[in-house]
């Protein structure tokens, strides 16, 4: 049974924030100079929250994993200096109890340990009557269950202050992104739960600044509520991701150029247009649901033929040419081949399913 996210006001020391989220700082805090360079110029763009590894987990040994509870004492110094909110990651129970003592405002759960519900459940346990926000990044594999599994482990904690993170996801294979967007699956989770804010991490979507200011743009026309953006006073001497980081000045300029469209539109006449428009689109979702059970229909001809005459479900050089012959029509048609390609796997998967139901009824009747 699925649970309601049960969810309050991200409120902090009677400070409540609002959308959109905006959330920066280093990707690692690495020195006191760095620290407060940083940080006092991400306050100067009036960012109520800053953000900076402490404790890194990497993903081979040897690469810098942060200076831990060395760099706390940083943290409060520029709270203090500031009045910024602070935010770190945490994956264990130490890192909570430590944070905690240098007046940590905020906790972000990475994605490898959302992957973990062991993780998860003790940082639940370890939390249990405090009340601070913690924003859960998605795991790193696309499993949106995981990502609310751990979010309902908080909740069960007593846990109300949560935000979720959408930092893509990992993957084998060439892409523009170091992490690919999937921009479906943050879209079903706001679907599954209105309530919840979601902010996006454009730094590990992208990997790379070059693509920052796109990425921060497609989050603005999805409606999702904020950004998790790494920033760094000299981004090309990090220690970490220096690759995706850049200045506050840059980050000021990203900022500066979005568009911030509305969420929907009040005007009278606009929204009946906009109504026309979408009834249009509602009776071509009816044709093309009709056409596809029009098709279903033949399919179930097809499977009938092949039971009687012992002919195999697939036949690949029939499939790569449909899917050949239906990438050709789409581009002249100026439609995306990934689009096209996407949806006629999926016909062809429900069409395999179908043919099998029907090629296989006598084996499942001798089998009950």
């Amino acid at each position: 049974m699925e649970l309601k996210l049960d969810l309050e006001p991200i409120k902090i020391g009677g400070r409540e924030l609002h959308r959109p989220f905006i959330i920066s700082g280093p990707c690692s805090a690495e020195s006191e100079e760095q620290i407060m360079d940083t940080g006092q110029q991400i306050a100067q763009l009036n960012i109520p929250i800053f953000r900076a590894g402490v404790w890194k987990p990497r993903t081979r040994p040897g690469n810098f994993e942060g200076l831990g509870v060395v760099a706390l004492p940083w943290l409060k110094k520029l709270k203090q200096h500031t009045n910024l909110l602070i935010a770190v990651e945490v994956a264990n129970a130490y890192h909570i109890k430590e944070a905690l003592k240098y007046d940590i405002d905020i906790f972000w759960i990475g994605a490898r340990t959302t992957a973990n519900p062991f993780l998860v459940q003790e940082l639940a346990d370890q939390m249990r009557g405090i009340d601070v926000p913690v924003f859960v990044k998605n795991p790193i594999n696309p499993d949106i269950d995981l990502w609310i599994g751990a979010l309902e482990r908080l909740q069960e904690a007593g846990l109300k202050k949560l935000v979720a993170i959408h930092r893509g996801f990992s993957y084998y294979g060439a892409s523009v992104y170091r992490n690919k967007p999937e921009w479906s699956i943050p879209i079903e989770l706001k679907r599954r739960f209105p309530n919840l804010n979601i902010v996006v991490d454009p730094s590990h979507i992208s990997g790379k600044r070059e693509l920052l200011r796109e990425v921060c743009q497609k989050a603005v026309d999805l409606d999702f509520d904020g950004l998790f953006i790494e920033s760094h006073c000299h981004p090309d001497h990090a220690l970490s991701d220096k690759e995706q980081q850049v200045t506050p000045a840059q980050l000021n300029s990203i900022m500066e150029s979005l568009i911030w469209r509305k969420p929907d539109v009040t005007n009278r006449k606009l929204r009946h247009n906009l109504e026309v428009m979408r009834s249009k689109i509602d009776r071509i979702d009816d044709e093309i649901l009709h056409m596809f059970n029009a098709r279903m229909k033949v399919v179930e001809q097809i499977a009938e033929f092949k039971k009687v005459n012992q002919v195999t479900i697939l036949q690949a050089s029939r499939w790569s040419e449909i899917l050949r012959e239906r990438k050709e029509i789409a581009l002249k048609l100026g439609l995306s081949e990934e689009f096209v390609a996407s949806v006629f796997k999926a016909i062809h998967q429900e069409s395999i399913n179908r043919q099998t139901t029907i090629m296989n009824q006598e084996m499942a009747g001798k089998t009950t």
